[in-house]
């Protein structure tokens, strides 16, 4: 029948390191699938797992083995045949469960085995010795019993015993040297696994370190790289700050643009009331040609004086208060000018800051 496979689960598998004896360095990039296999022919059992095409783990359990369970989700063992300690990890409580009692199951079955074989080896070398014991007997029995005859009469049935317990023993000698044979061959294919299994390890271990060297080269390419964030995040912060300063400079502009346009109407209306000083220049130079004139008339006209006294005086005062406003209105319309030029003065020295 040979191998069957008895037991299925997947795994991470790892193996701890042969230098430091305490780290574990991982033997598969991803979950693999791990069996428990029986040889009916050799009434063994073994743990074996293939990454693709290389044998990750090939152990053969024995009684003295014993499954560690060191996580929720982490088991390890170690075998004593491949020189190193084999470590599972599982995606599941369950699964890492399972595979304990399995183990402890085939440990069992492989104690049992063991006694199997002991008792059997034993057997045999109790009756090889009770045959050479018979044999050496059997021509001293046959020396004392007197003729022929007799000798053919008495000693037959111990030689049939004799020749059948022989030939068992032939049998169990040449399955004996068959199964010898079978465990050098074994042995064998084990070293040859063993070796591959080294140089396996040694690849591993090389790789490791050239992982090293690049994660290393890695790391100072990472941080280079973050320096480098860095000191563009801070320009990008000093520009954000220009232009949060060009976006106030502007609304400041605007609203100095606004405030120029409302001077600009003042003085417009400012402008258009200056057009109505010279009709009022006109008009008052009009009123005292009149005036002139009317104190011309009033020399010749003394005897109206009196009459037109009233009329004069009233004359008068209008006039004068008509000369205050206009004065009033002169001194306004200065201030406002003045004005204007300070605040035209202002606004072109801030364009010039600007």
């Amino acid at each position: 029948m040979g191998e069957q496979p008895i037991y299925t689960t997947r795994a991470h598998v790892f193996q701890i390191d042969p230098t430091t004896k305490k780290n574990w360095v991982p033997a598969s990039k991803q979950a693999v699938t791990v069996s428990y296999f029986y040889d009916s022919t050799r009434n063994s059992y073994r743990i074996i797992s293939v990454d693709g095409s290389k044998v990750i783990i090939n152990s053969t359990i024995t009684p003295n083995m014993t499954f560690t369970k060191t996580s929720q989700k982490f088991g390890q063992w170690a075998d004593s045949r491949a020189n190193t300690v084999f470590g599972l990890g599982f995606s599941s409580e369950q699964q890492l469960a399972k595979f304990s009692e399995k183990f402890q199951e085939v440990k069992e079955a492989a104690k049992l085995a063991r006694d199997k074989s002991q008792d059997k080896v034993d057997t045999l070398s109790n009756h090889s010795e009770e045959s050479g014991h018979e044999t050496q007997s059997t021509p001293q029995a046959s020396a004392i019993n007197g003729t022929d005859d007799e000798k053919i009469s008495h000693v037959s049935p111990e030689a049939a015993v004799l020749q059948t317990e022989n030939e068992r023993l032939k049998s169990a000698v040449e399955e004996s040297n068959t199964n010898a044979k079978k465990w050098e061959t074994e042995l064998q294919t084990l070293r040859e696994n063993n070796a591959r299994l080294v140089d396996a390890l040694q690849e591993s271990s090389a790789n490791v370190e050239s992982w090293k060297k690049q994660l290393g080269a890695c790391k100072e390419e990472s941080d280079t790289l973050r320096g480098k964030i860095a000191e563009l995040e801070a320009q990008c912060n000093e520009a954000d700050r220009e232009k949060q300063k060009n976006s106030q400079l502007s609304v400041r502009v605007q609203e100095l643009e606004a405030e120029l346009q409302e001077k600009e109407q003042e003085l417009e209306n400012l402008r258009t009331q200056a057009e109505i000083i010279p009709q009022l220049m006109a008009e008052c130079e009009s009123i005292t040609a009149k005036l002139q004139t009317a104190e011309m008339k009033n020399k010749e006209l003394e005897g109206r004086v009196e009459g037109l006294q009233l009329d004069i005086e009233d004359s008068q005062q209008k006039q004068g208060n008509m000369k205050g406003e206009l004065k009033k209105f002169m001194d306004m319309l200065d201030g406002k000018i003045d004005e204007l030029h300070e605040f035209r003065q202002g606004l072109s020295k801030l364009g010039v800051d600007n």
